[in-house]
């Protein structure tokens, strides 16, 4: 079996270096990952880092069948191994069996979602790469099977760390075209409480077709990203500084290398009806620039001065504003030219005002 483990490792390795689609490698992954731990069914999602919101789902028939529910426990209800509570674990990878001591019963989810659709066990894992994450693996056991056991866990808990990266080099390679032709219009959503589409206008049904051809899923699918921030935004409960603690609010970077921003927002009539408003536009660059900033590699100060370059800051006014020195400016600003490639603030604008888009 260690042989086995290594080989797995081995594939997984290669795999990273191959130039696939975050769908491609996502399957790809599943079906390797599966010869070192047998399971019934997965589930690989990629996520926003900033917001932990599903940017795109590879999940097996039967969990399509019931990943609706499983959204709706992870947002709405408290339960075992939440995706959150993994990101602050210690091993960001856990198992169902594990965390209820062998009392599966002991979860909500167990009893009213995995145990209708014929599961038993459940491992997950958060994928970080460098204190941010990139996704979330799920493995389910039907409920006849054995256990996930510690040594499966762990062997999650190693790989989990490849997967990030290779999660996080798809999500931000950075496009070898200018990023031109975003729908002006932005598209607009309005669902029932129960995520059902109630309205929309054309440049909602242009977005609902990019998003399902990019996750391969058929007409009558929700696509996750739009399932997750409607989520985030079902859960917040009020409207102040608490509810804004986490946006329902998510930034994808589409395959010909375009940015969408997905918005929701809850609504509620004199009735006490909730529906949602959902928005799907053209990412601001306060949205993108977070993950062109991943894209070159920047540090956390570098990542301050490009946000005030971009806003027009001159050197003594990125220097005032950041409580540094002209010079110290200077040699951050020397850092992110070597970084991205560009040898002046105005090569580095074009870039990211043409290719980006962030005009």
């Amino acid at each position: 079996m260690l042989e086995t483990k290594e080989a797995v490792k081995r594939q997984l390795l290669k795999l990273a270096s191959a130039p696939l689609s975050l769908q491609v490698y996502r399957e790809s992954a599943i079906s390797h990952l599966r010869e070192a731990v047998p399971f019934a069914a997965a589930c690989f999602t990629s996520v926003d880092p900033n917001t932990l919101l599903s940017t795109g789902a590879s999940t097996e028939a039967a969990v399509e069948a019931i990943h609706h529910q499983l959204f709706e426990y992870e947002y709405l209800h408290k339960d075992f191994n939440s995706y959150e509570q993994l990101v602050q674990a210690i091993t960001p990878a856990a198992t169902l069996s594990e965390e209820t001591g062998g009392q599966l019963e002991r979860s909500g989810r167990y009893r009213a979602v995995l145990l209708p659709a014929g599961f038993g066990d459940e491992l997950r894992a958060a994928l970080l790469c460098e204190d941010a994450c990139w996704g979330f693996l799920t493995l389910f056991r039907k409920a006849d099977e054995p256990l996930f056991h510690m040594q499966e866990r762990m062997f999650i808990a190693s790989i989990a760390p490849l997967l990030a990266k290779s999660l996080k080099k798809i999500s931000l390679a950075l496009p070898l075209t200018d990023a031109n032709g975003m729908m002006e219009e932005p598209g607009i959503l309005v669902l029932s409480g129960q995520l059902t589409i109630m309205a929309s206008n054309q440049a909602a049904h242009h977005w609902l077709s990019a998003l399902r051809n990019m996750e391969q899923v058929d007409d009558d699918i929700l696509p996750r990203p739009i399932r997750a921030v409607c989520s985030r935004a079902l859960a917040q409960a009020g409207t102040g500084a608490r509810a804004k603690e986490k946006w329902a609010k998510v930034c994808i970077r589409l395959p010909d290398g375009r940015y969408l921003s997905i918005r929701a927002s809850k609504l509620e009539d004199i009735l006490g009806t909730i529906q949602l408003a959902v928005a799907l536009e053209a990412a601001k660059p306060s949205d993108i620039l977070p993950l062109i900033a991943e894209a070159y590699g920047l540090t956390a100060r570098e990542k301050q001065i490009l946000e005030r370059i971009i806003r027009g800051f001159s050197t003594k006014e990125l220097a005032r504003s950041l409580h540094i020195s002209a010079y110290t400016v200077q040699d951050h600003l020397k850092s992110i030219f070597a970084k991205t490639g560009f040898s002046s603030r105005r090569e580095l604008m074009w870039e990211l005002f043409s290719r980006h888009s962030l005009g």
